[in-house]
């Protein structure tokens, strides 16, 4: 299997992109907390949280379309790259058209990642990939990877305090520790957090 990277086009791909995001918030809750932290990532996966979240994406792109670049469906190829991705999301649906299995647009989305614009580099002091996420069928093919190039590429770009690309991954999540790991990433202090309820 091979994909394509291009800029995330809100024109076209909001449902696809929509969808992978699901599946990413479902593949955090399901895979590294127990059913508490499933039922919460699930219980967040509204209308509301959906529109939201595609706002967001739609003013971080207005600042750099590279923020969120997604990888098309290229069709099949042998691959022996054994990469892996960010997430274990089992979301079964890939937002296909069930006429066929493609559409034009939506449907080809296989993955993306979404590194915040520089403006917000002031947050964690460096890059910050927010999210990245690539469907089961297409793990181990180099997705994951040519994603990850893509990111390093634009931070490389930003104008950052320091010279540093971060992110936040679960440590129970092991295949996307391993795939950080083989990145070069490194332990860079801790996030900790706690309820607004109380």
């Amino acid at each position: 299997m091979t994909a394509d990277l291009r800029p995330y086009d809100p024109e076209t791909d909001a449902d696809a992109l929509s969808g992978l995001k699901t599946a990413f918030e479902r593949g955090l809750g399901e895979s590294t907390g127990g059913e508490e932290k499933a039922a919460a990532y699930e219980g967040k996966l509204t209308d509301d949280y959906r529109e939201r979240w595609l706002a967001w994406v739609d003013r971080c792109v207005a600042d750099d379309e590279r923020c969120v670049t997604v990888a098309v469906d290229g069709g099949s190829d042998e691959s022996d790259d054994e990469g892996g991705d960010e997430s274990d999301g089992r979301d079964e649906s890939d937002g296909r058209d069930e006429s066929d299995g493609r559409d034009e647009s939506d449907a080809d989305l296989v993955g993306y990642v979404f590194v915040l614009p520089e403006r917000l580099a002031m947050v964690w002091d460096a890059a910050v990939i927010n999210e990245l996420y690539v469907a089961p069928a297409h793990r181990g093919t180099g997705v994951a990877d040519d994603l990850m190039d893509a990111a390093v590429a634009l931070a490389g770009d930003q104008d950052l305090p320091l010279d540093r690309i971060v992110l936040d991954v679960d440590p129970a999540n092991e295949r996307a520790k391993a795939f950080y790991d083989r990145h070069g990433f490194e332990p860079w202090g801790e996030l900790v957090a706690r309820s607004l309820d109380g």
